[in-house]
């Protein structure tokens, strides 16, 4: 018998019967293949993040040079940096809002490689851009195509990663979209602004290319009836040599439970509601520590203040800081859990890698899809008002008043943590659901 997540008593947390252990041998031959086919069809997905994270800081070394740009078409005042900054994040919501349909309709892997569009054509609009018309469209379907991998990614490969890696493998995401950071402040200090757009089109046609041969979600094609073709894409994930057959029976009988979507009237069970409302405050929350406008104007910051390296090279060392924080959250979530992280840790470390994890872990499978999306479209508006306001107020009031709301958010979180946020590490996606489920109260614990 397992323990429950949070430590609670009770028979009706094991909801599936323990599989026999396998032996070392079989954990030898079988774990190598499974993890290598696992690992590659995460690395597909997570391109996308790549190329999220590329284009969510594109305007830290544009704007200082289009606010100093002598065409005057391009000349970026005050007020137009704060809306080339901010429109991301409105394209981003309107991603998020797309993904509660497209998740469903078109499935997680369809999904993220349908994103590729409307990235590639704002990459080509921002590098070719003759006007403010052009710059802001680029940054707003860069933006949408952000929104739809934030939703749909997270889901895909929780969806295909057995659970001893599922922590190290949700941690992805972040970490590759720290990465296309990292990556756009090192060119910045290299190519010109339009060089910077032209570079971003080769992580997304990278993306296609490997998507296309990568398999769907199982748990997304027995939920449509493909149940030949979901076992098809299990035993590939899971290598040839290993026995998939009560992993496919354990999904497809919580599936069976969940044939149909769910009505709004189901949505008031608290099985449902409660880690959807927990994922949203997730989003939410993480957002309201500002995230988002430093790491949008996070060259201008440095500007405005007395440091001794230039700007540029300040923000790829804050770049390369959040890289090694992320990776090592990755390697320890497993080990540590991920509420000790989110405790103990800074935002690249906790607060950014986890909640996109935890999101993707507690969301229960019949609301998935649009649950997903509607905790990306919360998220992002969220970070819009942020984004927008935030050269406003640093202007009206200094760089303090910004930075000390954070801070206060911050001690808001770890309340938060403490009271709201369940353990799911080691749970399979079927247990974690069966916990809520049980209707017990200490999740609240």
């Amino acid at each position: 018998m397992q323990e429950p997540l949070l430590g609670a008593d009770g028979q009706d947390y094991d909801t599936f019967p323990e599989k026999p252990p396998p032996s070392p041998g079989e954990r030898a031959r079988g774990g190598a293949l499974q993890n290598k086919r696992v690992f590659l069809a995460t690395f597909a997905a997570v391109l996308g993040n790549f190329s999220f994270g590329y284009a969510l800081v594109y305007t830290s070394p544009v704007i200082p040079a289009l606010e100093h740009s002598l065409d005057p078409d391009l000349h970026l005042t005050k007020s137009q940096a704060s809306w080339f900054g901010s429109v991301f994040t409105l394209g981003a919501a309107a991603g998020g809002l797309s993904a509660m349909v497209l998740n469903d309709l078109l499935g997680r892997k369809l999904s993220i490689m349908f994103s590729a569009v409307p990235s590639a054509a704002g990459y080509a609009l921002m590098a070719g851009a003759h006007g403010l018309w052009m710059l802001l469209l680029g940054r707003m379907l860069t933006g949408f195509a952000g929104g739809l991998t934030a939703a749909c990614i997270p889901v895909y490969v929780s969806e295909i990663a057995p659970p001893g890696v599922r922590g190290a493998l949700g941690a992805t995401p972040q970490l590759m979209a720290v990465f296309g950071s990292l990556s756009l402040y090192a060119l910045g200090l290299l190519l010109p602004w339009r060089w910077l757009a032209v570079a971003g089109e080769a992580p997304v046609l990278t993306m296609i290319l490997l998507l296309s041969i990568m398999p769907n979600s199982p748990r997304f094609l027995l939920s449509r009836g493909k149940d030949e073709e979901a076992l098809q894409a299990l035993a590939w994930l899971r290598g040839t040599n290993t026995d998939v057959q009560w992993e496919f029976e354990q999904i497809q009988d919580n599936i069976r439970r969940q044939s149909s979507r769910v009505s709004w009237a189901e949505a008031r069970d608290p099985h449902i509601y409660r880690p959807v409302i927990i994922a949203l405050l997730m989003r939410l929350l993480q957002q309201l520590t500002g995230i988002t406008p430093i790491l949008v104007y996070l060259q201008p910051i440095f500007d405005s203040t007395a440091v001794l390296l230039p700007p540029q090279d300040d923000a790829a060392i804050v770049g390369a800081v959040r890289l090694l924080s992320v990776l090592i959250a990755a390697l320890t979530m497993d080990l540590a859990g991920r509420k000790v992280l989110l405790f103990i840790s800074g935002y690249a470390m906790g607060w950014g890698p986890i909640t996109w994890l935890l999101m993707s872990e507690i969301l229960p499978l019949r609301a998935r899809g649009m649950a997903s999306g509607l905790c990306v479209l919360v998220s992002w508006l969220t970070a819009f008002v942020l984004t927008k306001s935030f050269l406003l107020v640093v202007g009206a009031f200094g760089l303090q008043v910004p930075f000390f709301f954070f801070a206060a958010i911050c001690l808001v979180n770890l309340v938060f943590t403490g009271c709201c946020v369940p353990e799911t590490k080691g749970r399979s996606l079927e247990q974690i659901e069966s916990f809520f489920r049980a209707g017990r109260r200490s999740f609240l614990r």
